[in-house]
């Protein structure tokens, strides 16, 4: 089959171009640059690259068409962020195109009920990103389900993959705290540290979507969480990564107030973000209907993001990782 992969230079496209040419697809990337993703692979020479700036596309009523010109079997749209710019997609695809899945995002449920947390129990979602991540979802299953083009959304934890920082103990981007854990020094840590992180290995991600495009008679009008076999809460995690250098953690309870005055606004909020959701997800419903086995648990894909960024002179820490 021909398939298109939107942002296929990204996380995720990294480790799922490779695996579709290797499946005998014939692949087109759709990314803003030329570069292969975050990893070498001598898949990518039998890649068609094009390059498009999607926003600016969108803007301009053309970024629908093009994708549809390129005549895919199935498409793999990996950023896609508003409502508007999946319905323009949809209405060119639709009758042309056999299969569309959608990259959506487990914020796309609210702060958690019930854990584990379901395709069917999440609550409402809150924030800009979430708020349409949720609405795209929703109108690609009415679409489905109304006759109209197949399409199956996929929704990631917090990816992690070596090359790029992952989502650190404490909810934020911080690289401050893989120092002070690999020095055993004192970590401040707002809420109550029980709060959860449900993290995903990109390649398990690309795993899933090629499982999808297998299987698009059984998934159709579907959606799935698509996330490591368990979840790490914020003491877990910090206790975890400690020990990768030999340390223990030294976990220092404040109050959100005082977490702001010291880590500053930006890396305080996107904290807040991540712990007051506290997700930790169930992935039943991908293993029966996709077959998805995931290799990575949380603090496996994270470790090897973390031994990439030191090996690379990406990441100061104190001493040696020992795991």
């Amino acid at each position: 089959m021909r398939v298109v992969v939107i942002g296929g230079s990204g996380h995720i496209g990294t480790f799922l171009v490779p695996r579709l040419v290797r499946a005998g697809h014939e692949v087109v990337s759709i990314s803003r640059g030329q570069h292969p993703g975050y990893g070498a692979d001598p898949a990518w020479e039998q890649v068609r690259q094009v390059t498009a700036d999607r926003a600016a596309e969108d803007a301009a009523g053309t970024f629908a068409r093009r994708v549809a010109e390129l005549g895919a079997d199935v498409v793999v749209d990996l950023i896609c962020f508003t409502p508007e710019s999946a319905a323009a997609l949809v209405e060119a695809l639709r009758g042309r195109t056999g299969h569309l899945l959608h990259c959506g995002s487990i914020w796309r449920a609210g702060p958690s009920r019930r854990l584990p947390m379901t395709e069917e129990n999440g609550p409402p979602p809150l924030g800009e990103y979430g708020i349409g991540k949720d609405a795209i979802a929703r109108l690609l299953k009415a679409e489905t389900r109304n006759g109209g083009l197949v399409t199956t959304s996929l929704h990631p934890g917090h990816i992690v993959g070596p090359g790029w920082h992952p989502i650190g103990p404490l909810g934020n981007l911080d690289p401050a705290v893989w120092r002070k854990l690999s020095a055993g020094e004192p970590v401040d840590v707002p809420g109550l540290g029980a709060e959860f992180l449900h993290h995903v290995h990109a390649d398990d991600v690309a795993q899933a979507f090629e499982a999808a495009i297998a299987r698009r008679d059984a998934v159709g009008g579907e959606d799935f969480s698509v996330v490591a076999p368990s979840a790490l809460n914020v003491r877990g995690y910090a206790a975890i990564a400690a020990s990768w250098f030999g340390q223990q953690a030294v976990l220092r309870p404040v109050t959100w107030d005082e977490f702001r005055r010291g880590a500053g606004e930006e890396a305080a909020q996107a904290s807040w973000e991540h712990l007051v959701r506290s997700h930790y997800f169930s992935i039943d419903k991908a293993r029966t209907l996709l077959g998805y086995a995931p290799r990575y648990e949380p603090e496996e894909a994270v470790l090897e993001s973390v031994r990439w960024l030191v090996e690379h002179d990406r990441l100061e820490v104190a001493g040696p990782l020992r795991a």
